[in-house]
C-alpha cells in the first residue's frame, strides 16, 4: 500500500510503502530552478532529473538523515558548493549526469561513506585531483565520460579503494601519468574509449591486479610495449580497435593468462607472430579484421596458427590480404604456406 505524503513540496509527488518509515519524492521535470525546500524528513529516494537547478548550496542534505538516492541529472548545475553534501552518510546513489560541472570541489565528497555509485557523465569536467575523491572508500562505480579531462594526474584514484567500475570514455585524455591507477586494486572495469591516447608509460596499469576488461577503442595508440600492460594478470578481455597499432612485440600478451577476448580490428598491421597467441590457452575470441595484412612468408606463424586454434576468429570473410597484388582480398583462412614468399 503508497501513502500520500503531509509535507511534500507543491509540484512534487510524496510516497511512501507502508511497510517502510521512508518517503520517495519525485520531482522529475517539474520546472524547479532551485533544490526544493519542504521535502518530507524521512526521504530516502529524491528525483530532480530534468529541472533548471543551477547551483547546489551547502548542507542541502543535513535534514534529510535517510537519503540514499540523489538524482540531479540533465539540470543546469554549474558549482557545487564544498559543504553542499555534508552529513549525507546514507546516500548510496548520486546521479549529476548531463549537467554544466567544470570543477569538483576539494573534499566536496567526503562526508559520503557509503556513496556506492557517482554519474558524473556529460559535463564540462577538465581537471581531476585526489583531493576530490576523498572519504569515498565504498565507492564502486565511478561514471565520467562525455567530459573535457586531457590527462590523469598521479594519485588521482588512490582515495577510491573500493572502486569496481571506472568509466573515462569519450575525453580528450591526452596523457595518463604512470600512477594515475595508484590504489585501484580492486578495479574491474575501466573504460578509455574514445580519447586521444597516443601511448600508455611503463607500468600504468600495475595497480589494477584484479582488472578483468580493458577498454582501450578509438585512440591514437601506435605501439605497444609489454611494460604498458604490465600486471594485468587477471585480465579477460582487452579491446584494442580502431588505433594506429602497426607492431606488436611478440611477448606484448605474455603476462595474460587468463584472456579470452581480444580485439585488435582496425589497426595498421601487417603482419603479427602468431605464436603470440599459442600462449593464450584461455582465448576464445580474437578479432583481426581491418588490417592492412601483407600475406608473404612472415605471415606464415598466423596462417599456422589460424589453421589449428578452436578460438573464434572475426568474421572470417572480412579477414583478407591487402597485398602482395596476386593475394589481394584472398582470405587469411584460405592461405597455405606454399603460397607465402619473400623477396631475395
Amino acid at each position: 500500500m503508497v501513502q500520500a505524503m503531509v509535507g511534500c513540496p507543491d509540484v512534487c509527488k510524496c510516497s511512501r510503502k507502508s511497510n517502510l518509515e521512508k518517503s520517495e519524492v519525485n520531482c522529475h521535470k517539474k520546472g524547479l530552478h532551485a533544490f526544493p525546500s519542504n521535502i518530507p524528513s524521512d526521504a530516502w529516494i529524491l528525483k530532480l532529473g530534468e529541472n533548471g537547478i543551477t547551483n547546489l548550496k551547502a548542507n542541502i542534505l543535513s535534514s534529510y538523515p535517510k537519503m540514499e538516492s540523489l538524482n540531479l541529472e540533465r539540470n543546469a548545475i554549474k558549482s557545487i558548493h564544498p559543504q553542499t553534501f555534508s552529513g549525507a552518510k546514507q546516500l548510496m546513489l548520486l546521479n549529476l549526469y548531463g549537467n554544466h560541472i567544470t570543477l569538483l570541489p576539494p573534499r566536496g565528497f567526503q562526508d559520503l561513506l557509503n556513496l556506492r555509485f557517482l554519474m558524473l557523465g556529460q559535463n564540462q569536467i577538465g581537471i581531476l585531483k585526489p583531493e576530490m575523491f576523498i572519504g569515498m572508500r565504498n565507492l564502486s562505480e565511478l561514471d565520467l565520460p562525455l567530459n573535457a579531462m586531457t590527462m590523469l594526474p598521479s594519485n588521482v584514484f588512490k582515495p577510491l579503494i573500493a572502486l569496481k567500475v571506472l568509466d573515462l570514455s569519450i575525453n580528450r585524455i591526452q596523457r595518463i601519468s604512470s600512477k594515475a591507477f595508484t590504489g585501484l586494486r580492486q578495479l574491474l572495469f575501466l573504460n578509455l574509449d574514445n580519447n586521444s591516447l597516443k601511448t600508455v608509460p611503463a607500468g600504468a596499469f600495475r595497480p589494477l591486479r584484479s582488472l578483468e576488461m580493458l577498454v582501450l577503442d578509438n585512440n591514437l595508440l601506435s605501439a605497444l610495449s609489454q611494460s604498458a600492460l604490465d600486471g594485468l594478470s587477471n585480465l579477460q578481455e582487452l579491446y584494442l580497435r580502431n588505433n594506429e597499432l602497426d607492431h606488436l612485440p611478440s611477448d606484448v600478451f605474455s603476462n595474460m593468462p587468463k584472456l579470452s577476448q581480444l580485439a585488435l580490428s582496425g589497426n595498421h598491421l601487417k603482419t603479427v607472430d602468431g605464436n603470440m597467441f599459442s600462449h593464450m590457452p584461455e582465448l576464445k575470441k580474437l578479432y583481426l579484421h581491418d588490417n592492412p595484412w601483407h600475406c608473404d612468408c612472415n605471415i606464415i606463424s598466423l596462417i599456422r596458427w589460424i589453421g589449428e586454434t578452436k578460438a573464434t576468429l572475426s568474421p572470417q570473410n572480412a579477414l583478407k590480404c591487402v597485398s602482395p597484388s596476386d593475394l589481394k582480398s584472398k582470405s587469411l583462412i584460405s592461405l597455405q604456406a606454399g603460397m607465402l614468399h619473400c623477396g631475395a
